[in-house]
């Protein structure tokens, strides 16, 4: 362990640029789930994130939400923001099935205090880095170290097209061997090359944009933003003067973890990503900007410790590890029969295609969305739907697992001066693996659905709604288990005072579902379950 954090400290020994930083510390992951309130706000999004911060994100989620969350996920308790990248998965190619990829240690967020007069992020501000749609790299040879830094701009490869292509990085983790540097990799190396090189897995690397024009947000969510010409340093746009934190997210995904030993396939990003091109990250702030920008201000011990920061100690005390992970936001109604963190699924939550470009991929078009077929009258009807159960050896969630000996990066160095840092000769993405479940570049293929059986008749009525009354779990003799919600209608009837009447309705209905779902999210708040 002690090898470990006096390496980490050597990278950030050989860098003249950083005047102080802090990583933020969000062990814990809030929830997994199709919630992306930047990109889909309001709905439901098309493919799976993990998310970290406060428990008030959601689907509507604004920073007001935020703030007023209940806890967060992260150690330092004033920071309320939400930070969230896409999930990972493998893709067994034998069985066709996915499984989700553990997390390690949750997030860390660098604050990276870089560039002169540097500002909080002030109520209201979000920002998205990276293409989801993206599979191809276009600034040289992705197998090939980058150029010295001093070179970009001759060779012009300082656009910011280019720049953010750069600021990913797949660093390959053996703790027994001298660390790679951050954002040496810009593509996700393949099950073959991680089996043989990585056997403490792959730490998924992302520098957001620092230089601002002051808007909060943009249409596209980026172009309120920019990145200096060196990525995470240099000069800034004419048209983006003003220097916010530079953000930079790591998150460590257990790619060697002995479930996926010894078996043939692929790793894959939630949004149907192999390549690691389209790999992104997003953010909405949550801090108080005066509280904010005094830690700019004064945390600028060259340790990187929350813990060497006095503003966050005397203002704490720091939250524990426990204490993050027991944080979760409220999974959505809608979401909550779709399980993102099964131990085993026959597709990526939302159905959501496998494309390895070098097209660019598009999004869903005309394929149902198992998540709104399947349950999205729970909801909005006066009905319940009833679906099907879903056996216990295929619906365990997979823990995530924290550590305190897990080996940051910092995005520090220029090169790798590690000789253990080898890339592969090919790209091989397995993309002749399981042809069945794939496509190359186009995400027209139906979407497979749960069989379920049609609800009655909804009701447009308005002032309807279903409170859960009761609850039934039964285990059949095949070792099926089923949990039955038993609900009964509320009408509320507005008059000169506004009162709530409950109306006796009939027997209650019953709505059949797998078990670790509506009830499960509903119930559980708090506790560590995904």
């Amino acid at each position: 362990m002690t090898s470990k954090t006096l390496v980490t400290f050597a990278l950030l020994g050989m860098s003249s640029v950083v005047n102080g930083f802090w990583r933020m510390e969000c062990r814990g992951n809030t929830g997994v789930a199709r919630i992306d309130p930047i990109i889909d706000f309001g709905k439901i999004s098309g493919h799976a994130h993990t998310v970290q911060g406060s428990s008030g994100f959601g689907m509507s989620a604004t920073y007001d939400d935020l703030v007023n969350g209940d806890c967060t996920s992260c150690a330092v308790k004033q920071d309320k923001s939400a930070y969230w990248t896409p999930s990972m998965y493998f893709l067994d190619s034998d069985t066709g099935e996915y499984s989700p990829v553990p997390q390690v240690g949750g997030m860390l967020a660098y604050y990276l205090l870089r560039g002169d007069n540097v500002t909080a992020f002030p109520p209201g501000f979000q920002m998205v880095a990276g293409s989801n749609y993206r599979r191809d790299y276009t600034v040289g040879d992705p197998y090939s170290p980058d150029p010295p830094q001093s070179n970009w701009a001759a060779l012009k490869q300082t656009g910011q097209s280019d720049l953010e292509q750069r600021a990913i990085g797949f660093n390959c983790l053996n703790y027994k061997a001298p660390a790679e540097a951050s954002l040496f990799r810009h593509y996700m190396p393949n099950k073959t090359f991680t089996d043989a090189n990585c056997p403490d897995g792959l730490r998924l690397e992302l520098m957001f944009p620092s230089c601002w024009n002051g808007e909060l947000d943009s249409d596209d969510h980026k172009t309120h933003v920019a990145y200096p010409d060196l990525v995470g340093n240099g000069d800034c746009p004419s048209t983006h003067t003003q220097r916010l934190v530079t953000l930079f997210f790591e998150t460590i995904w257990d790619t060697n973890a002995a479930q996926f030993q010894g078996k043939s396939g692929s790793f894959v990003m939630s949004n149907g990503d192999r390549t690691g091109y389209g790999y992104h990250g997003d953010f909405i702030t949550g801090w108080d900007p005066a509280f904010l920008q005094e830690a700019i201000d004064t945390c600028i011990n060259p340790s990187g410790e929350i813990s060497d920061c006095g503003l966050f100690t005397s203002n704490g005390p720091l939250l524990s590890d426990a204490e993050q992970a027991e944080c979760k936001f409220e999974m959505p109604l809608v979401l909550a029969a779709e399980n993102a963190v099964a131990k085993v699924l026959n597709q990526l939550p939302g159905g959501v295609q496998i494309q390895d470009g070098p097209q660019s991929a598009t999004p869903p078009g005309g394929s149902a969305d198992p998540a709104t077929t399947s349950i999205s009258d729970v909801a909005s009807s006066a009905a319940p739907v009833t679906t099907t159960s879903i056996s216990t050896t295929s619906s365990t969630s997979t823990p995530i697992t924290t550590s305190s000996a897990i080996q940051s990066g910092g995005a520090f160095i220029e090169n790798p001066t590690s000789s253990s840092a080898v890339t592969p000769s090919t790209p091989d993405f397995g993309a002749e693996e399981v042809s069945s479940t794939t496509t190359s570049f186009s995400s027209t293929s139906t979407s497979i659905l749960p069989t379920t059986t049609s609800a009655p008749q909804v009701t447009s009525e308005p002032g309807v709604s279903y409170e859960v009354v009761s609850t039934q779990t039964i285990t059949s003799a095949g070792g099926l288990v089923e949990e039955i919600v038993w609900m009964q209608p509320v009408v509320y009837v507005t008059e000169d005072t506004v009162t709530t009447v409950t109306i006796p309705g009939p027997a209650p209905q019953k709505f059949k579902k797998a078990r670790d779902h509506v009830v499960q999210h509903r119930h559980n708040h708090g506790r560590r379950g995904h």
